[in-house]
């Protein structure tokens, strides 16, 4: 059976579950649940290196010698399904152990040990993310501030198409005729594309819908066309506002498009294998 970094760490909290390597035993909330030993071991070596990826050969030597005949692969997924049917995870959408493509396993959870609450991974409370290089936040975080982002436009869009003529009176104060007439057409035409755009965006995270990182690479270069646009929308308020903060405000707006692209990518591991 491996141990932990310290005799003293023998019990591992991570959630709800604990691991009590002295008594061979996980506990969730207090309750003793039934995993085998192969699984309960594969449990074992992942607390050990929280964050750090275990590789399908170290799992090998460790648990099955070399004396012995079995078919390693189908041994190796069938111990971490049980396991992750134990904690209620999944291969989809990880809480504690994901998957590596043909590289191994990496469990992605804080770790407290029992002595000093410290994690085991040693100031790495989460994976980091595989592009990005930062920890991977809450996923509820995520999702719930690029939902925030959508109401965001939505708002923006109902307000431009109930003041539609306001919008062309102060557009006619700075601009010729047509080119106040253009911009008006412009605001309805995009106000109108993006409603639905949004409203999409807004069902796919709210129902989590997986594939919503691959879709958004893929309407992004729009969605950044669109976004673009608006962010001059200031400029109209110039006369209220001022042409400082309009430009402000108008510098803010256009970096949302990119902050929305890593709020999806954060929030939509790209898996690399499932099992």
């Amino acid at each position: 059976m491996p141990a932990f970094h310290s005799n003293s760490s023998r019990i591992a909290r991570f959630g709800v579950f604990e691991l009590d390597l002295a008594a061979g035993e996980l506990r969730k909330n207090g309750t003793k649940l039934r995993l085998q030993e192969q699984p309960f071991q594969v449990l074992a070596l992942l607390l050990e290196r929280p964050g750090d990826v275990v590789t399908r050969e170290e799992l090998r030597q460790k648990l099955w010698p070399a004396d012995t005949f079995v078919d390693f692969d189908h041994s190796l997924n069938t111990a971490v399904n049980k396991l992750r049917e134990v904690l209620g995870d999944s291969a989809s959408s990880p809480r504690f152990v994901e998957t590596l493509a043909r590289r191994g396993y990496r469990f992605i959870a804080p770790v407290q040990n029992s002595v000093d609450t410290t994690t085991f991974a040693q100031d790495r409370p989460s994976a980091l993310h595989p592009d990005l290089e930062v920890p991977i936040p809450r996923r509820g975080l995520t999702r719930g501030l690029f939902a925030l982002v959508q109401v965001m436009y939505l708002i923006f869009y109902v307000v431009a198409l109930s003041r539609l003529h306001a919008i062309q009176g102060i557009a006619d104060s700075f601009l010729p005729g047509w080119a106040a007439t253009t911009l008006a057409a412009a605001v309805m035409v995009t106000a109108g594309v993006g409603i639905p755009l949004r409203c999409y965006l807004l069902s796919a995270v709210g129902f989590d819908y997986q594939h919503l990182g691959e879709k958004f690479q893929q309407v992004f270069p729009f969605i950044l066309a669109l976004d673009d646009l608006w962010a001059v929308a200031p400029f109209l308020l110039m006369q209220k506002i001022g042409l400082g903060t309009a430009f402000a405000a108008s510098a803010g707006l256009l970096y949302v498009p990119f902050s929305e692209r890593t709020l999806i990518r954060m929030a939509y591991v790209k898996q690399q294998a499932r099992i």
